[in-house]
């Protein structure tokens, strides 16, 4: 069965969700209604609590071992780092709890980029014009995935993987055709650049710290699929889906258009980070983004997303991908060899996964 951790009323069915509903039709049960339950309970029943742990304590063991790390400079460029991971973990986590993956999520990013840069070049056109143009061709890759995978009946894995292998030639491919190069022409003197690049790839200085917008992009992102996963039908469908798909479209949960939805959220998302990075650099390399996926599913993993589906937060993701920028820029300020980067994280979703099962099998014997 899914779980909805302190979910309220379900929408869908207008009766609490999870063990709340147990507790309350078997008072015999022992458990305690949710508005009762003491403070340590509620906190065990949080999917991000074994991130939030594992964050402050690479954040308290980097600003030891780095000298210059808790300098606002370093702060900043932390939360940047962390953004443009969280951007579009925020949407993979939606789609785990969904009980499905998406393995072209990193080149759909560049993708996103490399339409929105050639259409507006090689058409003279306002860049909103090749904007608008990319969000169209980044949502239909993504309702094509959602499609194929409820049509088909195949795996996401498989789906998907396919999806990663022709966007990675398509990318290359086209970006040769048309530019001759592998990367895009320049577009910064085109019409529309300066507010384009406001919105997607601008900063401000708030004393001696440089927030980036794509910051406010992440944390608008967290708070809208937090909303929804919490306080409306559809997130009620998604934890529905994730944890039995047939129980749910037994009971009227519409799984399908439920994942195909979840497919065109990490679209989204990832054409929002594409959009950022065009507009920060003005060109996009074509050979970008491949092996990004992974990143985001290993932040979504350490918040607390099961990889069986039904079960995590959008907060959790958040945490996670704030572990990812916290060590990637606390190895480059403590001065080791970025080497051992990729063993760092490899041993934190080791024991992120690890401690996340150790919660929630203690929040289980709570109830």
């Amino acid at each position: 069965m899914s779980h909805r951790p302190d979910a309220p009323d379900s929408p869908a069915t207008g009766t609490a969700t999870g063990s709340a509903a147990t507790a309350e039709e078997d008072p015999a049960a022992g458990a305690e209604p949710p508005h009762v339950r003491s403070l340590p309970r509620r906190l065990l029943s949080r999917p991000e609590l074994g991130s939030l742990v594992g964050a402050v304590a690479v954040f308290v063991f980097f600003a030891v071992a780095a000298d210059t790390f808790l300098k606002a400079s370093s702060l900043s460029t932390v939360l940047y780092a962390s953004s443009t991971i969280g951007i579009v973990a925020v949407a993979v986590a939606l789609l785990m709890i969904g009980g499905e993956f998406d393995l072209s999520a990193g080149v759909l990013v560049t993708t996103s980029a490399l339409v929105s840069s050639m259409f507006s070049y090689q058409m003279t056109a306002n860049v909103w014009v090749g904007i608008g143009m990319s969000l169209l061709v980044t949502l239909a890759v993504g309702v094509f995935n959602g499609w194929m995978l409820t049509r088909t009946g195949l795996p996401s894995f498989i789906i998907t993987l396919g999806t990663f292998l022709m966007l990675t030639g398509l990318n290359l491919g086209l970006t040769k055709l048309i530019s001759g190069t592998v990367s895009t022409k320049s577009i910064g003197d085109m019409e529309g650049f300066p507010e384009a690049e406001k919105l997607f790839a601008s900063s401000f200085q708030i004393g001696g710290f440089n927030l980036r917008v794509t910051v406010l992009w992440w944390l608008g992102l967290v708070a809208v699929a937090t909303w929804v996963l919490l306080r409306t039908r559809a997130g009620n469908w998604i934890f529905a889906a994730g944890g039995n798909s047939e129980a749910a479209r037994a009971v009227g949960v519409p799984v399908k258009a439920t994942k195909i939805g979840l497919y065109a959220g990490v679209a989204f998302c990832a054409w929002v980070l594409g959009q950022h990075l065009l507009f920060s650099y003005d060109v996009v390399q074509s050979g970008e983004g491949v092996g990004n996926e992974l990143i985001y599913i290993a932040a979504a993993v350490i918040g607390g997303c099961l990889l069986t589906g039904g079960y995590g937060s959008a907060a959790g993701a958040a945490i996670g991908a704030l572990i990812f920028g916290i060590a990637s820029k606390g190895i480059v300020y403590a001065q080791w060899d970025p080497d051992w980067f990729k063993f760092f994280l490899g041993a934190m979703l080791l024991l992120a996964a690890l401690l996340n099962a150790w919660i929630r099998k203690r929040a289980e014997a709570t109830r």
